[in-house]
């Protein structure tokens, strides 16, 4: 038997639950949460600058290990900033278990000075949340927390903990056991024969994976499976790093920002096996009018995704990996030649606007040089806008938890926090993030993280001085009224970036492979300026609202 309090408890649980590594910011509401961490030998504490980075920091740690991730934040503000990287997560199913402090029990709902209602706030945005009204709670919220957040489809948990109730004194007579992930749900045999069947018999099929494949750790037996059966796969953009770029089967995203003759393939295929994803309208484009003619199998760990935009032929209810190994023995080996060389006809007649050679040419280009030079253990991340898709459509990734981006939400800021959880998960690893000059500033302020941890991450800042995929839809779609997108005053990121302790390398003065090689090298922080022009487009793309078809650009090879 042991007294301690409610915070001395959470502690406890999380060093139960194998947490080392925790990103928050202290404040009034969780002051005794922070006071019992401080006395923790297990888990050491990364002072984020901002609540929404230290959510991101979580999320770093989670997407690159696949564990569930630990942030803390205070009531009031602290709450409310940080609910963009819990629903972030929740878009993109990331584990994440994210401990708020709240005013005292007797004050809730009283407008208490820092009270906002972070239960009700976080329902839309978590997969399950809890609001702690007891010291005794703790020993079950907690492991629960972890445990909903890891299993089936993951996500974040919120615990929002009373200060009251963290100062509260228990005695404990012993400890629950560390929560572990339920077990995934049994696949219909039935089901694996059908598909089996359905696969055998098509004569144009497409495997098709998301972010749930890279989940599932399901990315070896994916790549297996396509190459007996030679089956073509596409991605999502939660998707790209299952497959090797360069693989002969790998025929890129799909969607609004892929290759032409992608899409293309899409409109022939006659059977879809759609694996972890979420028919989302970024790749389905007009969504009644995707690939009208195909049969499609989805394969999915969460029963609400099946049917819910696309009728499937047969759905399957259950771990990717467990059903692409029971399908492996069942899919017979065949060429497919035809469907094949229909592909490549497609490919000559609509050559890939992403390059196949590296330099400086364009931000294609270079984004290719920079995956070659850092080589492939690198670990990526971005920020949203044309860099995004770029990197999307150009970076060689070469499978694993590689790509770390932000693709339900698509939020601005996201890059430079992960990227820092990441290195923090892996040290070992380079970790490159390509952002633009836009969403850099929106959690610049965790330069100052970096810098203070001295995290081998390096920023590729493609700088053109607009937003710049907004700016592209104005020029595109409101007939170039280019309204609140373009910045009248040009900041030095050089002196800025500096002025935090980080390494330059300032490619508007030097712009060689040296240079660019000496700074990927670099072993901390580090920023690659790369000034662009405005007139850079990312090509081809779907309108908003159109159907895949109807692509702008990507008749020629750029």
């Amino acid at each position: 038997m042991r007294e301690m309090t409610g915070a001395e408890c959470t502690i406890r649980l999380l060093e139960r639950q194998g947490i080392t590594t925790i990103s928050g910011i202290p404040g009034g509401a969780n002051l005794p949460l922070y006071d019992a961490l401080s006395r923790s030998k297990k888990i050491t504490h990364i002072l984020a600058r901002h609540e929404q980075g230290a959510g991101f920091i979580a999320q770093g740690m989670a997407r690159t290990t696949g564990k569930p991730a630990v942030c803390l934040a205070t009531s009031g503000p602290g709450a409310t900033n940080i609910v963009t990287a819990i629903a972030d997560a929740k878009l993109d199913s990331v584990p994440l278990v994210c401990i708020t402090g709240q005013v005292p029990t007797p004050l809730i709902g009283t407008d208490a000075f820092q009270e906002v209602d972070t239960y009700g706030m976080s329902i839309p945005i978590t997969k399950h949340n809890f609001l702690v009204r007891s010291a005794k709670e703790l020993l079950t919220v907690i492991p629960e927390a972890f445990r909903i957040a890891a299993s089936g489809r993951p996500g974040p948990v919120l615990v929002d903990i009373p200060r009251d109730v963290q100062l509260e004194e228990i005695v404990i007579d012993s400890f629950p056991d560390p929560a572990v992930a339920d077990a995934p749900p049994v696949v219909e045999r039935a089901d694996i024969e059908t598909a089996a069947a359905m696969i055998n018999n098509a004569a144009r099929p497409v495997l098709w994976v998301g972010g749930g494949v890279v989940a599932a750790q399901a990315d070896t037996v994916c790549k297996k499976m396509a190459e007996k059966a030679s089956m073509p796969v596409t991605m999502t953009l939660m998707g790209l790093s299952v497959i090797p770029r360069d693989h002969e089967l790998n025929i890129g995203m799909l969607g609004m920002h892929a290759e032409r003759y992608t899409n293309m393939v899409m409109e022939g295929c006659d059977l879809i096996v759609a694996a972890g994803v979420r028919f989302d309208d970024r790749a389905t484009g007009k969504v009644n009018e995707f690939c009208p003619n195909a049969k499609v199998i989805h394969i999915d760990i969460d029963h609400c995704e099946l049917d819910k935009l696309r009728s499937a032929s047969l759905g399957i209810l259950g771990d990717i990996r467990d059903v692409f190994s029971d399908l492996l023995p069942k899919v017979e080996a065949k060429p497919r030649k035809e469907w094949i060389g229909y592909i490549s006809a497609l490919k000559t007649a609509f050559p890939p606007h992403a390059p196949s050679e590296s330099g400086f040419g364009s931000p294609q280009k270079f984004i290719r040089l920079v995956g070659e030079l850092a080589g492939e253990s690198a670990i990526v991340t971005t920020d949203v806008g044309k860099h995004q898709m770029w990197t999307a459509q150009s970076y060689p990734f070469s499978g694993g938890r590689q790509w770390l981006t932000s693709g339900g939400l698509g939020t601005m800021g996201f890059g430079l926090p992960v990227a820092i959880g990441a290195a923090l998960a892996q040290p070992e690893k380079k970790i490159i993030c390509f952002s633009g000059d836009g969403s850099i500033l929106m959690n610049m302020q965790e330069l100052a993280t970096a810098a203070e941890h001295n995290v081998n991450v390096t920023v590729v800042l493609f700088n053109n001085q607009c937003l710049g995929l907004v700016h592209q839809q104005q020029e595109l779609f409101f007939e170039g009224n280019c309204f609140s997108s373009e910045f009248p005053v040009a900041l030095d990121y050089v002196a800025i970036v500096r002025g935090f302790g980080w390494h330059v390398c300032d490619l508007a003065k030097e712009r060689s492979e040296e240079a660019l090689a000496e700074a990927l090298a670099f072993n901390g922080p580090c920023l690659i300026h790369m000034p662009i022009s405005r007139d850079e487009k990312v090509l081809p793309m779907v309108p908003p609202g159109a159907a895949n078809r109807v692509m702008i650009g990507g008749d020629t090879n750029g």
